[in-house]
């Protein structure tokens, strides 16, 4: 048995706690940590795949949990769900054919702007809640699966804190997001099974340790989804995106 597993749970259990509870950055971290390890075979894609693959079982207890909390808004939820799957099925594509590291800065910068929007509002006298339709929720669904499955990560960053700064409670855009998750995830894993099948397979012991490690943190998190005040959620939303933001795009400028 290779003890590296036991580093993978533990990362997959601190990425799911974030993820779970804040609504993003289980790809980022996860991603992050498994291409700073400097493994010659762990490229962009499939570092990518093997965290979608543990994604399959994080975001299905995640859900279940969000849902058992009251935590979804079903109209969101619907309406973020099929794009959802067509641009992620479409981002897998390209991240298997294309380097998907061109992508990466534009991603970010509108990150951090999204970062700094939230943390105004949580300043804000009044947070007031915009209703989002189906012209601002299908487009939203679709590049955020597509850059979910270009960069391992992003559904959340980019779905769950365009809802925050448009004044969604974050509860209830956390818990939304965090479910259709789920189904954007397994249609981004069966185009990487399709691609990169008999890599991941000789990688198992990644997927597994990241598995068992965010199925442990998933109900804990959607928990704090729950008791945390709403103010304090935006600024922790807010802050998160702005610093992982600026750490890729200050670490992409020094190569």
């Amino acid at each position: 048995m290779d003890l590296n597993i036991l580093i993978y749970v533990a990362v997959g259990f601190f990425a799911e706690l974030i993820d779970g509870s804040l609504g993003m950055a289980y790809g980022v971290s996860c991603n992050s940590f498994l291409l700073s390890l400097g493994i010659p075979s762990i490229t962009p894609a499939l570092a990518s795949a093997c965290v979608h693959a543990s994604e399959l079982f994080t975001t299905a207890v995640s859900g279940v949990s969000h849902m058992k909390l009251g935590n979804i808004d079903k109209k969101v939820f619907q309406r973020l769900l099929f794009p959802g799957i067509i641009g992620g099925m479409l981002g897998a594509y390209v991240i298997t054919s294309l380097p998907g590291n061109l992508l990466k800065p534009y991603v970010n910068v509108y990150l951090l702007i999204m970062g700094i929007l939230i943390i105004y509002k949580a300043f804000g006298k009044h947070i007031k809640e915009k209703a989002f339709g189906k012209r601002h929720l299908m487009p939203l669904g679709a590049i955020g699966g597509f850059f979910d499955a270009i960069g391992g990560g992003g559904w959340g960053p980019i779905v769950t804190s365009t809802l925050v700064a448009g004044g969604k409670n974050p509860r209830f855009a956390v818990g939304s997001v965090n479910s259709a998750e789920f189904f954007v995830t397994v249609s981004e894993s069966i185009v990487f099974v399709l691609a990169l099948g008999a890599l991941m397979s000789q990688n198992w012991h990644i997927i597994v340790g990241l598995i068992f490690g965010g199925i442990l943190a998933a109900p804990i998190a959607a928990g704090m989804t729950k008791k945390l005040p709403t103010k304090a959620f935006m600024i922790m939303v807010g802050l998160l995106i702005s610093f992982l933001s600026i750490r890729t795009l200050v670490l992409m400028y020094l190569k």
